[in-house]
């Protein structure tokens, strides 16, 4: 197949429809060409921001007859949370917008995942770098740490583990505090514009009820309106624009971590963490795999090696599909990222990619030398910076529970921590070819099929359990076929 397309982005503040096409790693080419947003892009963007608006006015509901339990209370909490778009700078992107119940907790608009990847964030002119990870399970992420005897880093969230726990304990939590500051999402300048915001919503006395009334006794400046309403990032004179007293900070910062420890309660609740998957109901003797599903398990654990890094779980394992540690998997560069344009000053003179096409993502290796130059909720350990090179261009390993979850047949999921792969077939085909199929040339017509580009970044690649697996096409079909028996929703948790 060619990877040519026509990708509608937004751009400066004009709409803009862009031809990428893939080159190699090493050479982007993006070109413009026509000045329309297509009407399927805006209808799917529509209907995520009213199933959105549905989701959060049921929850405000409950929240005005909340439950006595104060774990449920926190649980609701974090929901209505997780579905308020007031929480960004101009009050139009929540943050389910990018992780919605019908695909997993992640993207939920099949032409964004089939082209970019990328999300467009509360300034609908800047995209990140990589496509939106899946809520679901991420709590159940252990705090970064250092691991010896395997030589490794392991737990953490965000595609880099930037978002640690170290700090507060709780990497889920923390991940909840990047997108709220970061310019390219929700892009608020304050992290005390996040509390100032949540302050004025219908689920304060709630918060308060649970977190105490000390959360919002904070004394706000006249301009905090004007201030907050500012897109980000803050002036590097003036990196907390919301100005006030010492005491009066510490209360927002307080509160701030409480606000993003509810969103990580929600996210570890039933409603999102489920394990009700037809998996889940074969282990549990409630069901059978089919022959084809039996067969994709056996390879899974055996041919495919798929468990030395997706682990189904032993002694005192969950079966949670992940290590949690990181992989270089080899993953081509996805030149339909719009941040590969964000290398100008945009409409409000910010530059999220000063680089331009010259950007390689370096992943963990990145966040410990320099952290992340846009979301940062934990800083990197300095007695960690030693692992760099061993970790350049490596990125987590996701889960694989609802990998393939998808509201219908047609639906296209991206994979990859830049999105590159666009089904869940194509991403096993490249784990069982990508060192035997050729390098393709520019525009080749066998891309993903005769050959594939480039790797991104070769630093530290997976030889050892990706490249060569020596998988028949029914073999690769029959991992799929597995893989689908981890969506969560086959059986009920009662």
């Amino acid at each position: 197949m060619t990877r040519s397309r026509g990708v509608p982005i937004l751009v400066g503040g004009a709409i803009i429809s862009l031809f990428i096409a893939v080159a190699s790693a090493a050479a982007i080419d993006i070109e413009p060409t026509s000045a329309t947003l297509t009407p399927q892009v805006l209808k799917a963007i529509a209907q995520v921001e009213a199933e959105i608006d549905r989701i959060e006015a049921q929850t405000v509901e409950r929240v005005t007859a909340p439950p006595d339990n104060q774990v449920q209370q926190i649980e609701l909490l974090g929901k209505v949370m997780l579905y308020d778009k007031e929480l960004s700078v101009n009050r139009n992107e929540a943050c389910a917008f990018c992780h919605m119940p019908e695909t997993g907790f992640t993207g939920p608009i099949s032409e964004l995942n089939r082209t970019t990847g990328a999300y467009p964030g509360s300034v609908r002119s800047r995209y990140s770098e990589r496509k939106p990870q899946t809520h679901s399970y991420a709590p159940l992420s252990p705090v970064l740490h250092y691991n010896p005897g395997q030589d490794d880093l392991v737990g953490g969230n965000f595609w880099d583990m930037r978002a640690t726990g170290r700090r507060i304990g709780n990497p889920a939590a923390e991940q909840a505090e990047g997108p709220p500051t970061n310019p390219v999402e929700m892009g608020l300048t304050d992290i005390a514009c996040v509390v100032y915001r949540a302050s004025q919503r219908p689920y304060r006395d709630l918060f308060q009820k649970v977190w105490g009334v000390q959360a919002f006794a904070i004394a706000w400046p006249n301009d905090v309106e004007q201030v907050c309403s500012r897109p980000g990032p803050p002036p590097v004179s003036d990196s907390k624009p919301v100005h006030l007293s010492d005491s009066d900070r510490g209360r927002a910062a307080a509160t701030f971590d409480q606000m993003a420890q509810s969103i990580a309660g929600y996210e570890a609740s039933a409603e999102v963490t489920a394990f009700t998957s037809k998996f889940d109901a074969v282990m549990a003797g409630k069901a059978q795999f089919t022959p084809d599903e039996q067969a994709g398990y056996a390879l899974f654990r055996g041919k495919a090696n798929c468990n030395t890094c997706h682990r189904d779980g032993g002694p005192g394992e969950d079966p949670l599909f992940t290590d949690f540690t990181a992989s270089n998997i080899g993953t081509p560069a996805n030149p339909q990222l719009p941040y590969y344009l964000e290398d100008k000053p945009d409409a409000l003179n910010y530059t999220a990619n000063p680089v331009g096409r010259s950007f390689i993502d370096g992943g963990v290796g990145s966040f410990l030398i320099k952290g992340h130059p846009l979301s940062e909720p934990s800083v990197p350990d300095a007695r960690w910076l030693p692992l760099a090179p061993k970790t350049n261009g490596r990125f987590q390993v996701p889960t694989l529970r609802n990998v393939d979850k998808r509201p219908d047949p047609d639906f296209v999921k991206a994979y990859g921590h830049n999105g590159y792969f666009k089904s869940l077939k194509e991403i096993v085909h490249f784990y069982n070819t990508r060192d035997v199929l050729q390098r393709c040339q520019p525009n080749d017509p066998g891309e993903g099929t005769a050959c594939w580009p480039a790797p991104e970044s070769t630093a530290n690649m997976n030889t050892k359990t990706v490249g060569n697996l020596g998988l028949t096409d029914a073999e690769e079909n029959q991992l799929v076929s597995f893989m689908q028996t981890l969506t969560d929703g086959y059986m009920s948790r009662d």
